[in-house]
């Protein structure tokens, strides 16, 4: 049989036939990372691949294994989520997506039905998802995508989402960085004490809640799933990065200068996403961003995930157990810096002073996003000559 494998693209020859969980031990890929599409199909490890089959095995994070039906009407099952230790049909997956959605909704206070809902758009599977769920369930979403100047891993990010917007005619807000703040994200590579996804990550922020001001929305919505989650946790606990633990939470609140910000697939896994979109018919990006190589929150994920695959439902646990319990003690008043939070000196958004410059209180405090814009203009004019 054929099987084409993702992130690089390669076509490789498996003998049949086989069954699913066979193929994946014969090609040495943890079947918690991937999903396994035959025919335009989602299957499960028991399900057998004939030799001629044409089966494509695309890559995601977390997962498990499962019986061979539905756990909830009985039908045969596409897809198993190991921490539920459930299997679902189509529709039953489709009902299982939206119940999570409006369990993390009802927990946090998250949005209403009278809200006016920003979502940030990126083109991948995780943004895309969010979106569809939440016009299914009747919210009023809109969508917003920067244009990061990525070449064509860009280009096709923007064809996708302007497809899907057209597609359910939904409203979408189209923001150029390089157009609208004079630079792009593979100028900031090389940045000294940025990389070019923190850069990316600081931008994407910063013109998302900018946007959501600007036009009067009242929520911010982004596609962050339990693996960046779980994976940011871990990396924050590692690193004892306590002001970054006290503010990690699916549901920041609103304030003058920011727009409530909320994350409503934080009780999903990457491959519960991934799988919604095969089912919905949803394109998406597949292909990983070309300046990704390297970021340490993928590492992380990659541990949860080996974790996960010998012990189904830690990284929930692991989050959950930090949001519901760890978080309310440990940081019950929020920052435990204390840092005062004061108006940007050039671009009037919220920011935290630095403590050298709260103890001198003379000099004029920018916040971190126009610090690394104005020292990315400072190369890209110096290149320019």
């Amino acid at each position: 049989m054929k099987v084409k494998l993702r992130n690089p693209e390669r076509l490789v020859d498996v003998p049949g036939p086989v069954s699913v969980h066979q193929m994946l031990a014969t090609l040495d890929i943890n079947p918690e990372t991937v999903l396994v599409i035959h025919d335009g199909t989602l299957v499960t490890k028991d399900h057998v691949l004939p030799d001629d089959a044409r089966v494509e095995v695309r890559p995601v994070i977390s997962g498990g294994a499962g019986p061979a039906k539905c756990t909830h009407c009985k039908a045969p099952s596409i897809i198993e989520i190991a921490r539920h230790r459930a299997a679902y049909c189509a529709d039953c997956f489709t009902d299982h997506v939206r119940a999570q959605v409006r369990d993390a909704v009802r927990r946090y206070d998250m949005m209403s039905y009278d809200d006016r809902i920003l979502v940030a758009v990126s083109g991948g599977k995780d943004s895309l998802a969010l979106w569809d769920v939440l016009l299914d369930m009747g919210y009023r979403a809109d969508g917003m995508y920067l244009g990061l100047g990525i070449g064509s891993y860009s280009d096709n990010s923007e064809k996708i989402v302007r497809d899907y917007a057209e597609a359910r005619g939904a409203t979408l807000h189209l923001v150029d960085l390089a157009g609208e703040y004079g630079y792009d994200i593979p100028q900031a590579t090389g940045l000294k004490g940025r990389s070019s996804c923190g850069v990316c990550g600081l931008s994407k922020r910063y013109a998302f809640n900018k946007v959501a001001l600007e036009h009067g929305y009242d929520v911010m919505a982004t596609g962050h799933n339990l693996d960046d989650e779980a994976a940011q946790l871990l990396g924050n606990v590692l690193r004892w990065q306590t002001p970054f633990m006290a503010r990690q939470s699916p549901c920041l609140p609103r304030s003058e200068t920011m727009a409530k910000k909320v994350k409503p697939l934080y009780r999903l896994g990457e491959r519960e996403m991934a799988a919604y979109c095969v089912i919905k018919g949803i394109d998406y990006v597949v292909e990983e961003c070309p300046m990704v190589e390297g970021n340490t929150v993928l590492r992380y994920k990659d541990a949860l995930n080996e974790l996960e695959r010998h012990s189904p439902g830690t990284k929930g646990q692991f989050l959950f157990g930090f949001l519901e319990r760890a978080r309310p003690q440990l940081f019950p008043d929020g920052d435990p810096e204390g840092h005062r939070l004061v108006d940007c000196a050039e671009c009037g958004m919220p920011t935290t002073t630095p403590p050298r410059q709260e103890a001198a209180g003379t000099e004029p405090v920018l916040c971190a996003f126009c610090r690394t814009r104005g020292r990315i203009l400072q190369v890209v004019q110096k290149a320019a000559r």
